[in-house]
């Protein structure tokens, strides 16, 4: 997606899939956590129904204003629910990668320490 884009001008958008088909309206815009660049908008994709959300980067913002999301609809409406409003854990990102078949390395884990515990023999 373009990077030089404010997000905020993204909110209120409407959104659209691959071929075209209303998706919703852009509700909210998550930036990644590393870099502050736009990652994930979160799409009101009726009414009555829940955010969706989708990936900015092979997204694109077309000349009338729209954005267009690579995906088809169905995809999107299926991708899972976490909620806006929090912010998405890096479990929760490697979901919505998987759900849209993205590649994307997952974050190394934590070291594995054993905190307040020691090492030594405590029979003497």
């Amino acid at each position: 997606m373009q990077t030089d884009i404010d997000p905020r001008n993204l909110i209120g958008r409407k959104a659209f899939d691959r071929d075209g088909n209303r998706i919703g309206t852009v509700d909210e815009i998550y930036l990644d956590d590393a870099t502050g660049a736009p990652e994930w908008a979160a799409i009101r994709t009726g009414l009555f129904s829940r955010d969706a959300f989708v990936p900015l980067e092979a997204s694109e913002l077309v000349k009338d204003g729209t954005l267009r999301v690579p995906f088809d609809r169905a995809l999107i409406r299926d991708a899972p629910d976490f909620g806006v409003g929090r912010h998405l854990s890096p479990e929760q990102e490697l979901q919505l990668y998987r759900h849209y078949g993205l590649d994307v390395a997952p974050a190394p884990p934590f070291p594995d320490h054993d905190f307040g515990s020691t090492t030594e023999d405590s029979s003497t």
